[in-house]
């Protein structure tokens, strides 16, 4: 933007207004609405006059997707019927019906094409020159139009990641002591003594208000010099365990995709500026992704703009968002480990972890094995850029961090998910720093991963509910027959070239109330053609295991037919109960109770129906639901309830 001079600010300044279809003032954008209205004013600061003025009337995607041509209304009380454009949005804007939206409306980004092409075509601006945008607060560009822009794959201009908060430069301009800072446009122009204007050219009569602010503030001598900046990039940064964190600046995202990145959440808040490493992905003691992230702001007005997100989406996913403390983002995010800080210092944009490496891989295997193939790609500084992760007293846990220059690298690399160094396939996927610091401090603190002793043998661990699938799409295979001994790795190898098609984390042990293997297994594939494939070319096929060799049976499934062995969802023909074996006696008045409290405290992946027996029983805690033709799944979970531990159990019937 052409300047007046070294501390002068902008020549021409741009008032941005921005409406949506849900609420607006200090709530705009924390109900997710889509954008319906943009205006940009040009103000020549020199001459302090309006120079020119465009207003685009934006069409909800919502409206494409479900609204039908003829359904709309003028009428502000039924208008927002259909939920396209709410109460709140009519009363402010009465211009902006459905009808209006539908028949003048324009997809966002046609809008800001416009305006680029408008603001390049003004004869009173210097040619190349970037317009300087003024708004009503943070919200219009921190909470709408970067994250919808974000949402919709629309990549903004470089010059909307600069702009004036108005209120802000009202406060730095009328006073010293902040007690200004809440004004909003009505406030500012009772303060001026200005009339509110009531008619106008403008779908939103607060437009011309704010033009008459921001010329009254030129003409007292204020200079609009410094901007505030929008991050797109989330920087890299290491966080030490010594660090002191402002408690203010950090929360905590529940519900995430277990496949998120450091980057996907970056854009999840985008618009509000994240420190550098400020993301910290939490892993389960078992040291995999449990579905939250702790995520750092750069201050707390950002922080609090974040905990307006509560319950937006990530794709089909809604995510909670949640204050949290400085000692948590460093509990999970700071690492002691210089071994870990040497290799997180080397300048990479990509770190890829490795799942599944023979317990004797070296370095030299991991650089030919992201040298192979149709996509090669170079590891960052060569064996250097390999980090292994080890126990304490040395030993390889079949995991380890890749580091890679270039964002383009991770495509590449990532590429070559489950293929094979020696006989083992590798899991890849995109890691973080504070994931590798996580890795780490448990690796050399095992402390850190003991869990509690059960009062029944200790189980696999249960995965979390949105990593085990279902609907009655068929994209599973059920295995049975099983040798007892049977890994995840002889499982792989039975299926041969189909393993390629299982999903991340898609092989289910099933156990039986022992702990034991039942000789069962359900595994996800990635469509209903790989599920049936395997099924149909492995069925009645031999598992060789050692001397033995077994038969394996293999049905193609659906994640629901899975989903019944996981929580036992099923009512037979057969009025007969299946009760579990007793663990621990407990008397019939405490099922209320256990009704009450068990599935709160369960923390595992299943969604418990506690409904009251359908007959006397004797065991400890309630009788299961009954079970036509699966053998049910092992769950375990221990919680005290009134001083007691109990423990709850899906049991084989015939075991």
């Amino acid at each position: 933007m052409q300047t007046q001079g070294a501390t002068r600010g902008p020549t021409h300044l741009v008032a941005l207004y921005v409406a949506t279809a849900g609420l607006q003032g200090n709530a705009l954008g924390s109900d997710e609405e889509e954008i319906t209205l943009l205006v940009y004013v040009l103000i020549d600061v020199q001459q302090n006059r309006v120079m020119g003025r465009q207003q685009y009337i934006v069409r909800p995607m919502v409206m494409d997707e479900s609204c039908t041509p003829g359904t709309g209304s003028d009428n502000p009380a039924i208008a927002g019927s259909s939920g396209v454009i709410s109460e709140v949005a009519l009363a402010h804007a009465p211009a902006l019906s459905e009808r209006n939206l539908r028949e003048h409306g324009i997809p966002l980004e046609q809008a800001i094409e416009k305006f680029e092409a408008w603001w390049s075509a003004m004869s009173c601006v210097t040619s190349g020159s970037a317009p300087r945008f003024v708004v009503d607060g943070q919200a219009p560009m921190r909470q709408c139009l970067h994250p919808e822009a974000c949402n919709k794959d629309i990549n903004l201009p470089e010059h909307y990641t600069l702009f004036h908060d108005l209120r802000k430069e009202f406060v730095a301009c009328y006073s010293t002591h902040g007690e200004l800072s809440t004004f909003g446009i009505q406030e500012m122009m009772e303060y001026f003594g200005l009339p509110l204007d009531t008619e106008n050219e403008f779908y939103v009569h607060e437009i011309q208000d704010m033009i008459c602010v921001i010329q009254r503030m030129i003409k007292d001598g204020h200079v609009f010099q410094n901007p505030e900046t929008v991050n797109i990039v989330l920087e890299p940064g290491i966080c030490s365990k010594d660090e002191e964190v402002d408690n203010g600046c950090v929360v905590r995202a529940r519900g995430l995709p277990w496949q998120s990145s450091d980057q996907d959440i970056a854009k999840f808040f985008r618009g509000l500026n994240v420190a550098k490493g400020g993301v910290a992905l939490c892993l389960s003691p078992m040291g995999r992704r449990n579905g939250e992230a702790l995520v750092r702001f750069v201050n707390k007005e950002h922080r609090d703009m974040a905990l307006k997100r509560h319950k937006h989406h990530m794709g089909g996913r809604y995510i909670e968002v949640y204050k949290a403390s400085g000692e948590d983002f460093v509990g999970v995010a700071g690492g002691t480990s210089g071994e870990a800080h040497a290799f997180l210092s080397r300048g990479a944009q990509v770190i890829v972890r490795m799942r599944g490496l023979p317990y004797d891989c070296v370095a030299k295997q991991v650089l030919d094995f992201f040298l192979s193939g149709q996509k090669p790609c170079h590891v960052l500084d060569g064996e250097d850029g390999v980090l292994f992760v080890k126990k304490p007293d040395g030993r390889a846990t079949g995991d380890a961090f890749v580091l890679f220059a270039k964002e383009e690298d991770a495509v590449k690399a990532l590429s070559k998910h489950r293929d094979c160094i020696g006989s083992r396939y590798i899991e890849l996927f995109r890691s973080t720093i504070a994931e590798v610091q996580q890795v780490l401090n448990r690796a050399i603190d095992p402390k850190q991963i003991v869990l509690p002793t059960p009062p029944i043998p200790q189980l696999p661990p249960i995965l979390p509910q949105h990593i085990i699938t279902s609907g009655t799409r068929k994209d599973c295979v059920r295995l049975r027959g099983l040798p007892y001994e049977a890994l995840v790795e002889h499982i792989l190898e039975f299926m041969g070239e189909h393993s390629k098609n299982i999903v991340y984390q898609g092989v289910h042990m099933v156990y039986n109330a022992q702990g034991q293997p039942s000789g069962e297994a359900f595994i996800q594939m990635d469509s209903e053609n790989s599920a049936y494939a395997c099924a149909s070319q492995r069925h009645h096929r031999y598992m060789i295991y050692g001397k033995k060799q077994r038969y394996i049976e293999v049905f193609q499934c659906s994640g629901d037919d899975m989903n019944l062995v996981l929580t036992g969802a099923v009512t037979p023909a057969s009025t007969k109960a299946l009760l579990s074996p007793g663990i621990f006696g407990v008397y019939r008045s405490s099922w209320r109770f256990l009704c009450r409290n068990f599935s709160s405290s369960l923390s595992l992946s299943l969604s418990l129906s506690l409904s009251p027996p359908l007959s006397p029983f004797t065991f400890s805690l309630f009788p299961l639901v009954h079970v036509q033709v699966l053998p049910l799944f092992l769950c375990c979970s221990v919680a005290p309830i009134s001083s007691r531990l109990f423990s709850s159990c899906f049991i084989s019937p015939d075991r």
